[in-house]
């Protein structure tokens, strides 16, 4: 890692109000597949894993949030808050607030993309982040973490009902007119890592309703359930 990528590091702590104790952890939370294969396997980890572990941290936080901040909301209702606050969008907007796009250790070629691929690179060393911090500190380091720098806009998003996405309102209809809750399931994933199309398939029960498709399974999933609400709308 360069002196100039380290400094950036330190900025990002600076910003994010965190200080790690590991710092090759914060490291692997910037580091994209991209960058290790290009290096033909001679640097450390990619982040997946903790953007794995770092997705579950933020489901489990933000859903204990949710749940006592709006103790008369529904399931539903609680669902779609969650999903407005921890989708691609809202964590590549905190993302680029904390200045994590000058972190990122990329190959040559992701780096020049800068469209949705980029915001999906964002969110996912976002999730990387936090996972890394819950390894390094521990649940309540990452909760201060996500409280401060994500669920400080809830009231925003409740207020706005951007949280009335595709998803949410098909939700909505299917638990009105069938008891059910939708299913989403990654059919495929093509392409490299920059240019990847995600299609996704939309079920209640084992019926396949609607399938989308887009550059992140975010997206996928968003044009599935708008094609899912014209059928049933």
């Amino acid at each position: 890692m360069s002196s100039e990528k380290a400094k950036e590091f330190k900025v990002f702590e600076k910003r994010a109000g965190v200080t790690f104790s590991n710092t090759a952890l914060l490291e692997t939370a910037f580091t994209h597949r991209s960058y290790v294969n290009e290096a033909r396997g001679a640097l450390g980890e990619h982040n997946e894993r903790l953007e794995f572990l770092g997705d579950a941290v933020l489901e489990i936080i933000v859903t204990d949030f949710l749940f006592r901040k709006y103790p008369q909301s529904p399931e539903g209702e609680l669902t779609a808050f969650r999903a407005a606050l921890v989708n691609a969008t809202t964590l590549a907007g905190v993302a680029e607030g904390l200045h994590m796009n000058e972190c990122l250790l990329l190959s040559k070629g992701e780096s020049k993309d800068m469209g949705r691929a980029r915001q999906g690179l964002l969110a996912n060393a976002f999730e990387a982040v936090v996972g890394a911090l819950y390894i390094d500190q521990g649940y309540e380091a990452a909760r201060v973490f996500i409280t401060e720098h994500l669920l400080s806009q809830t009231d925003d998003i409740v207020q706005s009902g951007s949280w009335k996405d595709a998803k949410s309102s098909f939700q909505e209809v299917a638990q009105a007119k069938y008891s059910m809750t939708p299913r989403y399931e990654v059919v495929s994933a093509e392409g490299p890592d920059h240019d990847k199309l995600f299609v996704v398939a939309l079920y209640l029960n084992e019926k396949e309703v609607a399938r989308g498709s887009g550059p992140s399974k975010q997206t996928a999933e968003q044009k599935a359930a708008e094609s899912a609400l014209q059928k049933n709308t």
